[in-house]
């Protein structure tokens, strides 16, 4: 079986996937001082919990925080005895190359995304990633990564509202009621969501126009339905698209023979 790894700045995901479908998918938050140890521990547990066999003998990794992979690497060495597949590292092959600026390191999740979206809904993409960044991810007919567009994400933008200014509280997103504020939160909440739906909307009118094509909007990560309530911004939403481009990659690679 495949333990598919998804790492980001905030939550890392592992989802086992048994050749046929995804069995589960764990999530945990992101700790980079977390032993290869108490990674075990914690995945077998759970995966006794769901009454699913610890089988796992191939892992692909993306994180976009590198200080994880050292421990990932001991964890997938130490229990599952195979070397991970690490996306972003030149021995883990990718379906199509990226084509970017010389030089330029685009980020893992970036890439696996492009990998998924292409496999479910075909060229011609952007994507939405809800993260700790809200990253737009342009997808190329013949499904490279041609580029996009990072913006702070909407937690990170909640945050830094509570910590620089000494008034404002700390409140979570929700859709309001009015776009008018009428107290703090209420003013904080409405800036916050009709901020975000005016962004991706500009943002992808934007693509689109520069693009010169037809394209399909595809949004991911937790907050995305949060967004589309009430306004079509997306053509599709995808939970898993990250954790379904893992496995197309895992699989491009062994089809290549790069084991």
């Amino acid at each position: 079986m495949l333990l598919a790894i998804d790492c980001g700045n905030t939550n890392t995901v592992f989802s086992i996937w048994d050749g046929e479908r995804f069995l589960c998918t764990l999530r945990t938050s992101t700790e980079h001082q977390r032993t290869a140890d108490q990674y075990y521990v914690w995945i077998s547990t759970l995966l006794e919990h769901h009454e699913i066999p610890l089988d796992i003998n191939a892992v692909i990794i993306s994180t976009t925080v590198p200080r994880v992979v050292f421990n990932l690497r001991v964890l997938a060495d130490r229990y599952f005895n195979c070397r991970p597949y690490v996306v972003g590292k030149a021995e883990c092959l990718l379906p199509t190359q990226p084509r970017v600026d010389e030089g330029t390191v685009v980020g893992p999740d970036r890439l696996v995304n492009a990998a998924g979206g292409f496999d479910r809904y075909g060229g011609d993409l952007i994507i939405v990633d809800f993260g700790t960044a809200t990253t737009f991810d342009v997808v190329a007919e013949d499904g490279a990564y041609v580029g996009g567009i990072i913006a702070p994400g909407v937690n990170l933008s909640l945050q830094a509202l509570h910590e620089m200014a000494a008034a404002l509280p700390h409140v979570d997103v929700t859709k309001p009621q009015k776009v008018i504020g009428t107290n703090t939160v209420a003013c904080m909440q409405s800036g916050v969501f009709w901020g975000y739906v005016g962004l991706v909307r500009e943002i992808t009118q934007r693509i689109k126009a520069e693009y010169e094509r037809p394209m399909k909007v595809i949004s991911t990560g937790g907050l995305a339905p949060l967004f589309g309530q009430g306004d079509t911004l997306y053509d599709e939403f995808d939970e898993f698209l990250t954790i379904h481009g893992l496995r197309i990659i895992y699989d491009y690679n062994r089809e290549q023979g790069n084991a």
